[in-house]
């Protein structure tokens, strides 16, 4: 049992989060509340709530969060709460609370969603039958770019989200970004930092070809199948975009690149690239997504390789810390290596498509 199983006492105390519930969501019930852990991870719990006839879950930081996380849930409420205005796929958020006198930190309550998502175990990613074989897989990437499209097409002012990221010059300020976060492990965890090759050369890449034009919509920020909710049987239909943490206002264009980061390269589809945690070659190529996502948004294929290459950069930077982090202790040493080569492969290929850019 984990740490957290042991803690469910502390992360939902139950008199004072029926009150609540009775007060802002009367549509869960008026049973006993039952809760249950979901899901314990490193920055947010999910715990199930179920009274009588009604089923919800409830999202909140860790007993102790890590720097950032209390905001984090609450920032996910709001834009959850403003998709509910929208037809894209995601959890329809019920309520949110910013009082952590509550249950001891900010949380909110949502849709529990029904159907399979893919799940990371052992270094791959794993379907439910009978989407881990072909033809079935290939339209998984297919589904989840349809709810890219619908979420780049939102008009994220028109919801509510006018001041919900930074104002303009999004593409200029990404590399600083992710430059900082990446610098910032060694004040958090006494990470020393390695070399990195590719690195260099991506980053002053990216500083001489920051696009001229850049158009502003509503950003996932971390794409990929385990964040994704589908429904039984086939053909692939995405329910629900889930973990919305990395949200916010930018280019969305950012979502397609993050997300086709270790699909095959349509000039060399015998190539496979590092990064890669499912069979590749059972997905279309980056190229075929891109397109069908320009389809879709109207956005210009050529703008397609800047993303790229964005992406794995920030990706790069960004899962550094899990090396960080198990370097520190933190996390078991066989986790640093797995993410340690992850990150080796984002700025090995990022730099592999730079010389390659048609």
């Amino acid at each position: 049992m984990s740490k957290i199983e042991h803690n469910l006492d502390a992360l939902a105390n139950i008199p004072r989060l029926t009150e609540w519930l009775d007060a802002h969501v009367p549509e869960l019930g008026k049973g006993p509340l039952r809760t249950a852990l979901l899901h314990g991870g490193q920055s947010n719990v999910v715990l199930t709530l179920d009274r009588g006839e009604g089923s919800m879950v409830l999202r909140r930081p860790p007993a102790v969060p890590p720097p950032g996380a209390e905001n984090g849930v609450l920032r996910e409420a709001r834009i959850l709460t403003a998709l509910n205005q929208t037809e894209v796929p995601h959890p329809v958020c019920h309520a949110s609370c910013d009082d952590p006198s509550v249950i001891g930190a900010p949380f909110y309550v949502m849709e529990k969603v029904g159907g399979w998502a893919p799940n990371l175990r052992d270094g791959k990613i794993h379907n439910a039958p009978p989407f881990d074989k072909m033809p079935y897989t290939y339209g998984i990437p297919f589904a989840i770019v349809d709810g890219l499209v619908a979420l780049a097409n939102v008009d994220y002012e028109a919801i509510g989200l006018g001041d919900y990221g930074r104002p303009g010059n999004f593409l200029e300020r990404q590399v600083d970004r992710w430059v900082g976060q990446l610098a910032s492990y060694k004040d958090r965890y006494g990470y020393a930092g390695r070399d990195l090759p590719g690195y260099a050369e991506t980053e002053a890449w990216l500083r001489a070809n920051v696009l001229k034009k850049e158009v502003r919509g509503i950003i996932h920020g971390d794409v990929g199948t385990p964040n994704m909710m589908f429904r039984p049987g086939p053909p692939a239909r995405l329910v629900a975009m889930l973990d919305w943490e990395l949200s916010t206002i930018g280019d969305p264009m950012l979502d397609i690149g993050w997300f086709t980061g270790s699909m095959r390269d349509e000039r060399e589809p015998d190539r496979v690239q590092g990064t890669g945690l499912y069979d590749a070659t059972q997905f279309p190529t980056q190229q075929e997504l891109a397109r069908y996502y320009c389809a879709g948004t109207g956005r210009d294929m050529a703008d397609f390789y800047y993303f790229s290459v964005l992406a794995k950069f920030k990706s790069g930077c960004l899962m550094e810390y899990k090396v960080a982090q198990a370097e520190a202790g933190h996390l078991p040493k066989e986790t640093g290596r797995f993410f340690a080569n992850i990150v080796l492969a984002c700025f090995r290929d990022a730099a592999d498509m730079i010389r390659r850019m048609p």
